[in-house]
């Protein structure tokens, strides 16, 4: 069952009305169908009457034309009018299609009928049809958006094949319906003809999806749902609009041909793709209007320079008035203006030049950081840019660099200086070739060195009566830092730069940092004063650095510098500047490395040879040792197991030519880890000192002492309770063994289990599963406590000849001992002296 077509009246409903329908036959090789539209009996011009599908008919077509020239046909098919209509009962019309390549053609031809006639037509088959098969399907249903009615307005008639036996009624639901827009839409119960109420904006509403029910009075519903899609016929109703009031765009001057200056934008609210929305661009007006210079693209909107006329100096400023209009530009499309204006950026195509091309001017000598001359130019690009500020350069003349030339930056004159002394004697006068460009460089092609603007000027140098020159500067001369005193040498000179001689100069001693010279006030020379020393304070790089001072009869001076260049002599031994080392005891390889410095040379200098110097009734050398680490430094070790305290030593230390210097050094001897550990009080009577513990050190030991009560504590505890218990670990010990050392004699070392047994190990290591536990391991005479953890520990065996044993495993399980038992009484006895002497030796250290 589906809907009844559009073109069939709802029962009672024929009522006179004025309407024509518009029948498109279309005749191309028999694929063209019949298409009947529903339009009002008079149209307005310019309006629009259907669409007509062209792709079906011919889709190669390039070319459309209308046989009747109040109708207009357009390339999506649609059909308008050009004048007012109105339509009689049997007006016809053609629609010519055509392919100019293949030169083939079809027509499609247009029936105007009066709507009496078809009705009755169709009145006349009204039976045939109602017996005919029909499927409950949707027929694709429109509407023109905006319609005048009259309303409420027929769209369509739904039917279902079950009403030939049943009594069926008919609704609907969906948007327009029962939601929002509501009694939009409503359907005739009996008849199943569906109504609008009002016109409809297509912008707001594309569509609307509603659903159709059929259903007997009983409630019964023979039929599934119908899904029925109402879609709104778009009508030009919009106008296109710019996305801006007023565009604002820039282009450069000189620009070539075709440079896009801009792009402007427009947007219409009816359905896209469609001719409603099919926009073209175009320049109405151009202020000033001579020449034309901008173009538009008509599709795009981007606006292009078509001429290279554009002059900044001339016109800095154009105003567009531009247009777009929907329906591809038709005449009878929707338009708006908008205004676009382009300025015009300034390029350097003006180059500066000279108001004058030569110039004359003049300069006292010996005079520095005086202005002598402006020039000036001309530049007609936009000022206070980079096209119009200028660069001034000297090209020629200034092979001395004498003079140098800037730019005024309020005035963009050029400012000519002097920063050298000129001097008349040398040169009387100087000619200057300068040239100027822009900061900007030239836009134009071609060479620019043919095209800079060039001035010349004159510099007359006059004539000045001038005192001594100080020439160079700064003088040098050479000597031996162990000349003897009184001894004169060649000093500072100057000269007179008229005559180039030095009678008639004074010499004076204006700065002498450490008086060693004298000077001859006539000659200039120096006498040393005082013994000379390369490697005194205030020495840099070994010149000694003295001011004079040179004048002449009339009480004109200059100032230089002489620098005396002291070479050297290997007049110092090496020593060494740290006096006081440290030695940690306890680490891995103690000892302390010795660095010595020689102020001399490095010819004079390294290798060193350290040597420790032996005092009459000592035993320096069978304690100490030392050894060469590279050829400034050495290293010092102690060969002798000695004990905590602070020892005088002396080391001779010579340098490659056998010059040595004895350095007495104070070494401690510590119980650290680093040397910020171990601090030194000393006796200055006795020259002793004693040891002050850092406060880490002071940690560990108050830390080993409360491990070693703990230790007592647990031992006579598990003493006690030994014979009324099995041999097991307590239970704050079931996962530890301790390996029992810091026994200051030499002896065997035990591993010892808190149920009263020991095993002698010495020299040897235990390995088991849990990891290695070395024993018997020394490092410098000083023993460790170390706690391994495991399970319940197995002591499996001891096996081995003499006090060699082995401990194998650590794996769970009781500990069982074997072999080497030993009693509470035996265990007491060995670890009594030690843990005294371990409490008084902290007792001790804690005190000091």
């Amino acid at each position: 069952m589906a809907p009844a077509r559009a073109t069939r009246p709802a029962s009672g409903a024929l009522r006179p009305q004025l309407l024509l329908t518009l029948a498109i036959l279309t005749f191309t090789c028999d694929a063209c169908k019949k298409v009947i539209l529903h339009v009002p009996s008079k149209l307005d011009a310019e309006k629009f009457v259907g669409r007509v599908n062209l792709k079906e008919c011919f889709q190669s077509a390039n070319l459309i034309h209308s046989s009747d020239p109040d109708f207009q046909i357009l390339e999506d098919g649609s059909v308008y009018t050009t004048n007012a209509v109105l339509s009689s009962e049997e007006r016809s019309f053609s629609i010519l299609l055509s392919n100019t390549e293949n030169q083939e053609e079809k027509k499609i031809l247009v029936l105007l009928q009066h709507q009496t006639k078809v009705l009755k037509k169709r009145h006349s088959k009204e039976k045939v049809l109602r017996r005919a098969k029909r499927r409950w399907a949707p027929i694709p249903c429109s509407m023109q958006e905006n319609s005048l009615g009259p309303f409420p307005l027929f769209l369509q008639q739904i039917q279902s094949d079950t009403a030939q036996n049943y009594t069926i009624f008919y609704s609907i639901r969906g948007p327009g319906v029962d939601r929002e827009p509501k009694n939009l839409f409503y359907v005739e119960r009996d008849t199943g003809n569906l109504f609008c109420t009002r016109p409809v904006d297509r912008e707001e509403y594309e569509s609307f999806e509603l659903i159709a029910f059929a259903t007997t009075p009983d409630g019964y519903t023979p039929e599934l749902p119908l899904p029925l899609v109402i879609r709104i016929e778009d009508e030009n109703d919009n106008y296109p609009i710019f996305t801006e009031k007023t565009y604002v765009f820039t282009i450069s001057e000189n620009c070539r041909v075709g440079s896009t200056v801009g792009q402007v934008c427009a947007t219409d609210k009816d359905e896209p793709d469609t001719m409603h929305t099919r926009l073209k661009y175009s320049i109405i007006e151009q202020l000033p209007a001579y020449p034309t210079l901008f173009s538009m693209h008509p599709t795009t909107g981007v606006i292009t320079t078509s001429s290279s006329q554009l002059d900044r100096e001339l016109i800095d400023k154009y105003q567009l008035k531009i247009k777009v209009q929907d329906m591809d530009g038709q005449y009878f499309g929707l338009q708006t203006t908008s205004i676009c204006i382009i300025n015009i950026d300034d390029v350097n195509d003006n180059l500066p030049t000279f108001t004058r091309t030569s110039y004359v001017t003049s300069v006292e000598e010996n005079t520095v950081d005086v202005e002598i001359l402006r020039v000036t130019v001309e530049d007609k690009d936009l000022m206070n840019t980079a096209n119009w500020r200028a660069n001034y350069t000297i090209l020629k003349g200034n092979e001395n660099e004498n003079f140098k030339i800037v730019t005024d930056p309020k005035t963009n004159e050029g400012i000519l200086c002097v920063v050298k002394p000129l001097n008349y004697e040398e040169r009387k006068q100087v000619d200057l070739q300068i040239v100027v460009v822009n900061e900007a460089p030239y836009s134009k092609e071609g060479s620019l060195r043919s095209t800079m603007s060039t001035a010349t000027v004159t510099v007359n140098v006059k004539n000045q009566d001038e005192g001594p020159e100080c020439s160079p500067r700064v003088q040098t001369i050479q000597t031996k830092e162990n000349v003897p005193v009184g001894t004169e040498i060649q000093g500072y000179k100057a000269y007179d730069p008229e005559t180039r001689s030095s009678s008639g100069i004074r010499y004076k001693k204006l700065s002498d940092p450490k008086e060693w010279v004298r000077i001859n006030e006539n000659t200039g020379s120096i006498t040393i004063f005082r013994n000379l020393d390369r490697e005194a304070e205030m020495i840099r790089g070994g010149i000694y650095n003295i001011t004079i001072l040179a004048s002449d009869k009339d009480g004109r001076s200059c100032t230089g510098t002489l620098g005396i260049i002291l070479q050297d002599v290997n007049d110092n031994g090496p020593s060494i500047p740290k006096h006081t080392v440290v030695i940690c005891k306890t680490v891995l390889s103690p000892s302390a490395d010795i660095v010595a410095i020689d102020p001399d040379e490095p010819i004079n200098g390294p290798p060193f040879d350290f040597r420790l110097e032996n005092i009459p009734d000592s035993d320096i050398e069978r304690t100490w040792r030392l050894t060469k680490i590279n050829d400034t430094a050495a290293r010092l070790f102690y060969e002798k197991d000695l004990p905590f305290g602070t020892y005088r030593i002396s080391v001779r230390v010579a340098d490659r030519h056998g010059r040595s210097l004895i350095t007495p050094l104070k070494v401690l001897l510590c119980d650290c880890v680093t040397e910020n550990d171990c601090t030194l009080r000393t006796d200055a009577r006795t020259g002793g000192g004693d040891v002050r513990l850092g406060k880490w050190a002071i940690l560990a030991i108050l830390l080993g002492i409360a491990l070693l009560f703990c230790i007592l504590f647990t031992l006579v505890c598990g003493g006690t309770g030994a014979a009324k218990q099995p041999k097991v670990f307590p239970d704050d010990l079931a996962q530890q063994n301790l390996i029992v050392s810091n026994t200051e004699a030499p002896g065997d070392d035990k591993i010892c289990s808190t149920d009263g047994f020991t095993t002698h190990t010495v020299g040897s290591s235990a390995q088991g599963v849990c990891g290695t536990m070395g024993s018997g391991v020394k490092n410098g005479g000083q023993e460790s406590i170390e706690m391994v953890k495991g399970g319940h520990q197995t002591l499996e065996s001891c096996r081995g000849t003499g006090h060699h044993h082995t401990l194998d495993s650590c794996r769970g399980g009781h500990v069982e001992v074997d072999t080497c038992r030993y009693t509470y009484s035996e265990w007491h006895n060995f670890t009594q002296p030690r843990l005294g002497e371990e409490s008084i030796r902290g007792h001790t250290l804690i005190k000091n």
